[in-house]
């Protein structure tokens, strides 16, 4: 079955479609079947990965029932627009709401070795099916002033979908993003998730860049429109499989594909 992880944060601009899409990347290049599922109404990661904006069927049509996941699957992602947020307002009167997308995902786990959801900026009812459905939960912080209690926020979000909902769901990190850590506002950001939430935090921080913007209006992988920076996404993912307890030799894969990209 696939491990499924549900990337969040409190609100947007804290590089989560990013960290998603350049995971996902990463991911496949190490030999792992990876599944993006764009769980945002504002269809950035489907954007991100060129996908065409009438692209259909999409997880709205997945969540209201009209489509099967299978179908709504594209090029290994599963799309969406600003119809999800119609479906979101439909599961608002649904019984057992907070399982739709458990459910849909079932059917997917023999395909693949890995579902990664990107979940909206906000911590509704679209960001609690993610959590319903997964198996770990992966929360991005920008590194500003405001870090700690986002952090703590999504924390609350996940506690209550393991105590209420989904027990066997786990916190696989905490992620400092767009950091310059030159500055002192940055180290102190890192320093103050660590004191609190200590090994939770992952190692690997990823540096900010206006790159991430050009690769994404480009829909490149920053592996390949700056190499440099895709090193941080290569040591994250080093850690996240590490922590999923090594994928069948998908470390010692990865290990490799960074010695290449850097030489």
């Amino acid at each position: 079955m696939a491990k499924t992880i549900a990337v969040l944060s409190q609100k947007g601009g804290t590089g989560k479609t990013t960290t998603v899409r350049t995971l996902t990347d990463v991911l496949r290049r190490a030999g792992l079947r990876t599944l993006a599922v764009d769980l945002d109404p504002q269809g950035n990661l489907s954007d991100y990965f060129d996908l065409p904006t009438d692209a259909e069927p999409t997880i709205a049509d997945v969540l209201a029932g009209r489509s099967a996941l299978d179908e709504a699957i594209l090029s290994d992602i599963v799309p969406a627009n600003l119809s999800l947020a119609e479906a979101e307002l439909m599961l608002g009167g649904k019984m057992g709401r907070e399982l739709t997308l458990r459910r849909a995902l079932s059917k997917a786990g023999a395909d693949y070795e890995l579902i990664l959801i990107d979940c909206p900026p906000s911590l509704g009812l679209l960001t609690i099916n993610a959590l319903v459905a997964a198996d770990y939960a992966l929360i991005t912080a920008e590194a500003q002033y405001f870090a700690l209690q986002g952090v703590e926020q999504a924390m609350e979000v996940v506690e209550l979908a393991r105590d209420s909902l989904n027990p066997d769901l786990q916190l696989l990190g905490v992620l400092l993003n767009l950091a310059d850590m030159r500055t002192v506002h940055s180290r102190e950001a890192l320093v103050s998730l660590r004191e609190r939430f200590e090994g939770d935090v992952f190692e690997t921080v990823i540096r900010s860049s206006i790159a991430y913007a050009e690769s994404a209006e480009r829909a490149r992988s920053i592996l390949d429109h700056r190499p440099d920076l895709g090193a941080d996404y290569m040591s994250l993912a080093a850690e996240l499989i590490a922590r999923l307890g090594g994928l069948n030799g998908a470390g010692a894969r990865l290990a490799k594909l960074a010695q290449a990209s850097s030489a």
